[in-house]
């Protein structure tokens, strides 16, 4: 809290009893001078410097604010297509699952070890991915997981977004691992 706000009491909420109807041009009113006490009380931190030009000393909006700054550099349009999916492929068989960031930086420095976990799951059919740490497979190996990860979310409903997810009772992860005894990934 600021030190000009440290000695005001927090203004009190406008509500419809107090004021009237809510369509009212005063309960409005009130409502968005409350607002702008709320925002000189919290928007503005001496210990974040930064923060100082999110509102004015009258408690509006700095607009510019939000703006991207006049410098920024827009970011080209990254496309995920076939080239990158087989760069990963070739990297989920070099590096395993859960080495994204050393993927991304030798075969796709465009995106993030976070953006290719999450192209990852996609690929190999599965929310989680703890039970393939450090696992490497070819296309073929990813596609065989891809296609068992299918059949056990079809089969117990779990199949979301392209993904398995697990369920509450447990019988995801116990197809998975029946699944993994007989015929291991």
């Amino acid at each position: 809290m600021n030190d000009a706000s440290a000695d005001r009491p927090c203004p009190v909420h406008p509500d419809t009893e107090s004021v009237g109807n809510v369509a009212s041009s005063e309960f409005w009113s009130q409502k968005q001078e409350w607002v702008k006490q709320m925002r000189l009380m919290f928007c503005r931190r001496p210990e974040f410097p930064e923060t100082h030009g999110i509102i004015d000393d009258g408690g509006m909006l700095n607009q510019e604010y939000f703006q991207p700054p006049k410098d920024a550099v827009p970011q080209a349009e990254r496309k995920w297509g076939e080239e990158e999916k087989r760069k990963l492929l070739e990297g989920i068989e070099k590096y395993g699952i859960g080495h994204f960031r050393e993927i991304s930086e030798s075969l796709l420095p465009e995106w993030s070890g976070n953006d290719l976990r999450m192209k990852a799951i996609r690929v190999l059919g599965r929310q989680n991915l703890q039970l393939y740490k450090d696992w490497k497979g070819d296309k073929d190996a990813v596609q065989r997981e891809y296609e068992r990860n299918k059949e056990i979310g079809l089969r117990f409903g779990t199949w979301k977004g392209g993904a398995l997810v697990y369920d509450d009772d447990g019988l995801v992860l116990q197809a998975i691992e029946e699944s993994n005894r007989s015929n291991p990934p």
